[in-house]
């Protein structure tokens, strides 16, 4: 039932090396120094713009290669910066080491970094409004609610299997198992995106039953065949706005690219498509590719989009 061509293991584990659902390690012990960029690319005269991503949060990803094609259009040269981290990201942000964060989530996520560093951010805009952090199981799973886990738990062999343990993901899901009573019953086993999905893949090719930590927007939401479980009590938070992020004063030192960010906003058609085509049906080394092709398919339907 997989609606799309599955990104290789192989693949987004190279990718997790470098770096996330949703999402997203807190920067715990981060060792990211700032310099030592993927490289610059474009010729624009109207000054140089630093992206800063994490090659493994693919909606990151997706977006960084859109804002650097189309910031390269209208004059900019665009330096993209790959961290390993969340905490280091906003840090560099805060500092000026960054200019973009180009996919954040501080509304809930990662209201805690902009608890720390906010007064030396600045919000550009929300590209789309219905981010969410989740709780899923294959969909033949006979299982639909959170609230029915802890009454299962041998068949899952008290596991649910989350991402980086520095996560904004799961500190709300080690909040949640509580709420649920999952905590005496279910360990949370954290090490990677790359290491959940690998989980994710090798039980659904087998057809059995796992509980993962997943997020939307997210490609394997639709590559792999699961479901969110209903959250009754809301216990994994309400959804959320994913955000593009200057440093402080990012507008008034960049206008034009302040004013083209702050038009970008994706359904989840859009969203979804852009970042099939740059993670799934191009890949790593063609993400510009996948962008023109985007593009191709969905420029028309923006009035903010430089041919």
């Amino acid at each position: 039932m997989r609606k799309r061509r599955i990104i290789t293991i192989a693949a987004l584990g190279a990718a997790a090396s470098l770096t996330l659902a949703g999402c997203a390690s807190d920067g715990a012990g981060g060792t990211t120094e700032f310099g030592g960029g993927s490289g610059a690319s474009g010729g624009g005269d109207k000054g140089t713009i630093t992206l800063g991503f994490l090659p493994s949060w693919t909606d990151g990803l997706s977006t960084a290669y859109l804002l650097q094609d189309q910031l390269e259009k209208i004059g900019y040269s665009v330096e993209m910066q790959t961290l390993t981290e969340a905490g280091p990201l906003y840090t560099g942000l805060a500092q000026g080491d960054v200019d973009v964060f180009p996919s954040a989530w501080p509304e809930i996520t990662h209201a805690e970094y902009m608890a720390t560093y906010g007064d030396s951010i600045e919000d550009l805009g929300t590209y789309y409004d219905n981010a969410k952090l989740t709780i899923a199981v294959p969909e033949y799973t006979d299982i639909d609610s959170i609230d029915e886990l802890a009454a299962a738990s041998d068949r899952f062999d008290g596991k649910i299997y989350g991402i980086e343990p520095g996560a904004g993901l799961t500190g709300q899901t080690q909040k949640m198992m509580p709420e649920y009573g999952l905590d005496s019953s279910y360990e949370l086993v954290t090490s990677s995106t790359a290491a959940m999905l690998t989980e994710l893949k090798a039980a659904t090719e087998k057809q059995e039953d796992i509980v993962v930590t997943l997020w939307r927007p997210f490609w394997a939401n639709d590559a792999f065949p699961v479901k969110d479980l209903e959250d009754p009590k809301g216990a994994m938070g309400e959804a959320e706005g994913l955000h593009f992020l200057g440093t402080e004063g990012f507008s008034e030192e960049y206008p034009e690219a302040a004013e083209l960010i702050s038009q970008i906003m994706l359904d989840d058609a859009q969203y979804g498509s852009l970042e099939d085509l740059v993670v799934n049906e191009y890949g790593e080394g063609r993400e510009a590719e996948a962008v023109d092709a985007w593009l191709d398919e969905h420029g028309s339907e923006f009035d903010w989009v430089v041919s």
